[in-house]
C-alpha cells in the first residue's frame, strides 16, 4: 500500500482530507500519494506567512545563509535519491535529474552567499547645497509575502530559484509544486525543516489548480513568482494588476548558424550542440532549439549534420544510464506534440527523422521546409522537434530571430566578435549565446526574457532584488 506524501503547513508536516496521484511518465506506475491541504490549511500557511514577514525580515544574515547552506549541502548528499526521484515524477533521464541536483546545490550555495554581503549602498548628499550635513543609507527590505508557483520540467532546480532568493531576503514564501511533479520540492521541505528558520517563513502546498485563483487574489502576498506557460502567466498579471508579479515564460529558441562558422569541427560542434540541446529534458525546456537558422552556405551540409547526431540520441527508459531522452510529462504531452507536427506537415513540411509517438514518448523529431501557418512556426512545442530554415546572411538570420512573439535567449554560432555584439544589440531576447546552442544557462546570471517571454528576471541575485524595494535612510546634521 502506497504511503500517502504529507505537505508543509508553516515549517511543519501536515495531511489533508484528500490526495492525488504523482505516476511515472514512461510507464505509467504509481510513484505516490500526496495529500492536498483543505481550505482551512491554505489559509493558516497564508496567514503564517503574513505574520511571519516582520520577524523574518528582521533575522540575521547569518542565520538565513546558514540555513541555506546547510539546504546545499544536504541536497548534495541526498543528489542520488533526489535524481531517481524527479526521474520518477517527471520522466527525465537520470543523467539529467542528477544534473538538476547539482543546479540546485549551487543556487542555494550562491543565494547563502548573496545573504551574507547585500549591504546596500551609502550615499552623500552634500554635492547640492540643500544637502550639506546629510548623507543616505539605502538598503532592500521584503516587498512582503512572495507566492511561488513552479512547473514541472525542472522540479526541483525552478524551485530553488523561488525558495532560495526569498529565504536570502528574508521574504516569506509559499510554493506550490506543479501537480504532476510534487514530490522534489516536499522533499526539500524535510531540508527546510532541519533548519531554525522562522515559523511561519516558508510552506510547501501541493495545492489543487481550482484552487490557485483565490491564492493569486489573496493581499497577503502582494509578490508572485510564476514560471509556466505564456497563458498563464498573463492571466495571472492581468487578475492583480496592483501586485508585483514576476513572470519565467515560454520561448522558441533559435539557434543561428553564420556563414564564417563554415569548417568541419565547427559543423560538427552546431550539430551535436543543437541535437543534445533540441531533446534534452524531452524538449521540455523554455531555453530547447526549436529552431536553427542557417546561412545558405552552410545550411545543407549542417542538415546533414543535424539529423544524423538526432538521430543518434539514445531514447528509452529514462532510468537507464544510457538514455539521452525520455518521454514527456504526459501522454496528453506527447499527443499534443504529435499534433503540431501532423498539422505541419499537412501543410508541407518535410519530415527528416522522427515524427512517431508511443504513449509520453515522443522520438526526436527534425522538420524542414516549416510553412509560416503551421502551429509549430509560431507556438512553443515543449518537446523533441526542431526545424531547420535557410537564411541569406547575417540580417535575414537575425530578422527570422526576431519574427517571433516570444523573445528568451538565442544563440549565434559565429566567430566574428562584431557580429556577438550586433547580435547583442538587435536580437530581441533575454539573452544571447555565442559560439553554443541557446540552452545555456548559468543559474547565477540573470535569466529572462521580452515580449511573450516574460518579466523580471531570475538568478539567485536578480530574484533577490525582485522579491525587494528599496528604502532610503536620511541622516542629518552630520559634519562629513
Amino acid at each position: 500500500m502506497t504511503t500517502t506524501h504529507q505537505f508543509w503547513l508553516a515549517g511543519r508536516r501536515a495531511s489533508g482530507e484528500t490526495a492525488f496521484e504523482v505516476r511515472h511518465p514512461h510507464d505509467g506506475s504509481l510513484v505516490a500519494t500526496v495529500g492536498v491541504p483543505t481550505d482551512a490549511q491554505v489559509e493558516e500557511a497564508v496567514a503564517a506567512a503574513a505574520a511571519a514577514v516582520p520577524v523574518f525580515a528582521a533575522t540575521p544574515a547569518h542565520q538565513r545563509a546558514t540555513a541555506l547552506d546547510h539546504v546545499a549541502r544536504r541536497l548534495a548528499e541526498r543528489t542520488e535519491e533526489i535524481a531517481k526521484l524527479i526521474t520518477a515524477e517527471n520522466g527525465k533521464p537520470i543523467k539529467w535529474a542528477r544534473g538538476e541536483v547539482g543546479r540546485a546545490v549551487s543556487v542555494f550555495r550562491w543565494a547563502a552567499e548573496e545573504a551574507r554581503r547585500t549591504n546596500g549602498e551609502t550615499m552623500r548628499l552634500d554635492t547640492d547645497p540643500g544637502g550639506t550635513g546629510r548623507y543616505a543609507i539605502v538598503r532592500r527590505f521584503p516587498r512582503g509575502a512572495v507566492l511561488g508557483i513552479a512547473p514541472f520540467n525542472f522540479p526541483l532546480n525552478l524551485v530553488a530559484h523561488k525558495v532560495a532568493p526569498a529565504i536570502a531576503v528574508g521574504a516569506p514564501i509559499i510554493l506550490k509544486p506543479a501537480p504532476a511533479t510534487p514530490l522534489s520540492a516536499l522533499v526539500l521541505g524535510e531540508i527546510l525543516a532541519e533548519t531554525d528558520l522562522p515559523a511561519g517563513s516558508w510552506s510547501v502546498l501541493p495545492v489543487e489548480n481550482a484552487k490557485m485563483p483565490a491564492l493569486v487574489q489573496d493581499e497577503r502576498l502582494p509578490v508572485i513568482s510564476f514560471t509556466g506557460s505564456d497563458k498563464v502567466g498573463y492571466q495571472i498579471m492581468d487578475s492583480v494588476p496592483r501586485k508585483h508579479v514576476t513572470l519565467e515564460l515560454g520561448g522558441n529558441a533559435a539557434a543561428v548558424v553564420l556563414a564564417d562558422w563554415n569548417s568541419e569541427a565547427d559543423l560538427d560542434w552546431a550539430a551535436s550542440r543543437i541535437a543534445l540541446f533540441a531533446n534534452y529534458q524531452g524538449g521540455q525546456s523554455c531555453i530547447s532549439v526549436q529552431r536553427v537558422i542557417a546561412d545558405a552556405s552552410v545550411y545543407d551540409r549542417l542538415v546533414e549534420k543535424v539529423v544524423e547526431k538526432v538521430r543518434a540520441q539514445v531514447t528509452g527508459d529514462p532510468s537507464d544510464e544510457a538514455t539521452d531522452v525520455g518521454p514527456l510529462v504526459d501522454e496528453n504531452a506527447a499527443q499534443r506534440v504529435e499534433s503540431w507536427v501532423e498539422d505541419a506537415v499537412a501543410k508541407g513540411a518535410k519530415v527528416l527523422t522522427g515524427g512517431s509517438r508511443d504513449g509520453a514518448a515522443y522520438a526526436p523529431t527534425v522538420l524542414a521546409e516549416l510553412p509560416a501557418d503551421a502551429i509549430l512556426a509560431r507556438a512553443e512545442v515543449f518537446g523533441p522537434v526542431l526545424s531547420l530554415h535557410r537564411v541569406e546572411g547575417t540580417e535575414e538570420a537575425f530578422a527570422a530571430v526576431n519574427d517571433s512573439a516570444f523573445g528568451l535567449q538565442a544563440g549565434v554560432f559565429t566567430h566574428d566578435v562584431q557580429t556577438a555584439f550586433r547580435a547583442h544589440r538587435e536580437l530581441e531576447v533575454g539573452g544571447v549565446v555565442i559560439g553554443d546552442a541557446p540552452s545555456y544557462r548559468a543559474d547565477q546570471m540573470p535569466y529572462g526574457g521580452v515580449k511573450d517571454s516574460g518579466v523580471g528576471r531570475e538568478g539567485v541575485r536578480y530574484a533577490m532584488e525582485d522579491f525587494t524595494f528599496e528604502k532610503v535612510l536620511v541622516l542629518t546634521g552630520l559634519d562629513l
